[in-house]
């Protein structure tokens, strides 16, 4: 069984080993740092540990403001104001509406956590290679905090187009301009996964929560799955970038082939309480009730008293919720559909509970007609996801690890791939029906050649990979993007902005050379 002990051994090592002392990385401020011992970097758990800096910052996607803009912002999710909870200065809101600004401190936030990571990357490069004795591996080090650092540069090139390319740890950081286009960025990073990808890892114990060459091929494949949106020469316009649907065939071709992931029988297994035993999850967050904290879905999703169902620590936040209108995707007979909550809830002994403020009986509703309800009947307002297992005994920093990849993706990828540039139908109807197959337990609900549309192929990845991070993504891929919730799409139609956020308006006050975005 792979492990994550030495994840958590590399987290916790390098606070002892390496000396680190980073900043948050933003690029707007000097980073500095005391360069390792020249001993160190000898040993496979040193080099672990010396890489663990630059996997960090994936900690704060599931806890932080990426996951749930990416999320809300594409409308698998909603976080409505119950009364004065989750109001947070309209800011869950925005996020929901299409309504935010430059100086909205969610996007803020998001870039921060991102070129923490990029920062984090550069820093420790620019460490390891400035040792006297080259630690064993070094080119197979390299490869991996570079194809890393692409990972995080295409967060950034997704989220927010052109953004400042950076990958000299001692660059200054008031001298940089974000004049690439989004097109040279997609070049960028392109460049750096196919010069590295066959010095990654493969997949093995030791490289589990580490960026192998499957996980290399996951991101090209996303990036090729996109790249009509990431090259267009006018934003919100597809047709004026480069589709290049039989690239994302063959990465995905070259993760489905190599043999090493596997559908799991059981859905759920990918997101269980350590669920790093799953032959599907490609690339993790690896989390640890103890050691590796920040994995708080149980807390952001249920409601207060679901700390009686699941035996909690604390009471949940009652936040994260889905709509009817999303929820009712799910027929009955699709076993994704117990991911959520709605109804009367129990408790673990099997009483009915009641939301002890307002006495009534604690039954959700998958109805939230409002963003905004002071009514005591609203805080049962919106469907719970249990997706991610809570943990019984914790009030969030749960254990389970967050996927970033599988290979469930790589097949509906393919599929609708395949489907767009009308390449071997029947295979990607097979691709589609392995996935439905595991949602129904049978052949009975198997799609038919003619079911093989872009809209159906939509629903089903909505469906599999619900609350996943792609909702944003996969709603600007498919034009549902600018839907009435987007005030400028209402009145015209060919404006595009929107899919790209704002450069965050502190980012452009700390770096004048930073260039904000058309539209804002």
């Amino acid at each position: 069984m792979k492990t994550k002990n030495h994840i958590r051994a590399g987290l916790i090592a390098v606070i002892f080993l390496l000396c680190f002392t980073i900043s948050c990385t933003k690029l707007d401020q000097k980073v500095y740092s005391v360069v390792p011992e020249q001993n160190f970097w000898q040993t496979p758990d040193q080099i672990a540990a010396g890489l663990a800096p630059a996997y960090q910052a994936l900690t704060g996607i599931p806890d932080g403001d990426l996951f749930e803009l990416n999320e809300s912002s594409g409308g698998e999710m909603i976080v409505p104001t119950r009364g004065s909870d989750w109001y947070d200065n309209g800011g869950h809101q925005q996020m929901w509406t299409h309504t935010w600004k430059p100086d909205f401190g969610t996007l803020d936030g998001i870039w921060g956590t991102i070129f923490n990571g990029i920062g984090k990357a550069n820093f420790t490069l620019s460490a390891v290679n400035a040792l006297a004795t080259p630690p064993p591996g070094l080119d197979n080090i390299n490869a991996e905090l570079k194809v890393l650092r692409a990972y995080y540069y295409y967060l950034a090139m997704d989220m927010f187009g052109q953004v400042p390319v950076v990958t000299d740890f001692n660059t200054d950081p008031t001298t940089i301009n974000n004049n690439m286009t989004r097109a040279q960025i997609f070049d960028f990073i392109e460049k750096e996964v196919k010069d590295n990808i066959a010095l990654l890892p493969d997949k093995t114990q030791a490289s589990y929560g580490h960026m192998t060459q499957w996980g290399a091929w996951m991101l090209l494949a996303k990036m090729y799955l996109n790249a009509q949106i990431y090259t267009e020469k006018t934003p919100g316009n597809p047709a004026t970038g480069t589709p290049r649907w039989a690239d994302c065939i063959n990465a995905c071709d070259q993760v489905i082939n190599s043999g090493k992931y596997a559908l799991t029988a059981n859905y759920f297994d990918n997101f269980a309480i350590n669920n790093e035993g799953s032959s599907e999850n490609i690339f993790v967050v690896p989390f640890d009730k103890v050691n590796i904290g920040g994995m708080n879905w149980e807390m952001q999703t249920l409601h207060y008293q679901h700390n009686l169902t699941y035996n909690l620590s604390g009471s949940p936040w009652n936040g994260f919720c889905s709509k009817a209108d999303y929820y009712n995707q799910f027929d009955d007979a699709d076993k994704r559909k117990s991911q959520f909550l709605v109804g009367q809830q129990y408790g673990s002994d099997g009483t009915p509970l009641k939301d002890i403020q307002t006495n009534l009986p604690l039954i959700l509703s998958p109805y939230v007609n409002q963003l905004s309800n002071p009514a005591d009947s609203f805080r049962l307002a919106g469907v719970r996801s249990v997706k991610y297992a809570p943990q019984a005994g914790t009030a969030g920093n749960q254990s389970n690890d967050m996927v970033l990849f599988r290979l469930a993706d790589a097949y509906l990828m393919r599929a609708e791939a395949k489907v767009r540039s009308n390449t071997d139908l029947p295979g990607a109807l097979d691709d589609i029906n392995k996935i439905r197959e595991r949602a129904y337990g049978d052949a009975d609900h198997d799609w038919k050649l003619s079911d093989l549309t872009l809209p159906n192929i939509y629903a089903e990845r909505q469906r599999e990979m619900a609350w996943e991070g792609w909702s944003r993504q996969d709603a600007i891929r498919f034009g549902t993007f600018g839907d009435a919730r987007s005030p400028s799409k209402a009145k015209d139609p060919a404006d595009g902005h929107l899919e790209i956020f704002p450069i965050p308006t502190p980012r452009i006050s700390a770096n004048p050379n930073l260039k904000q975005n058309p539209g804002y």
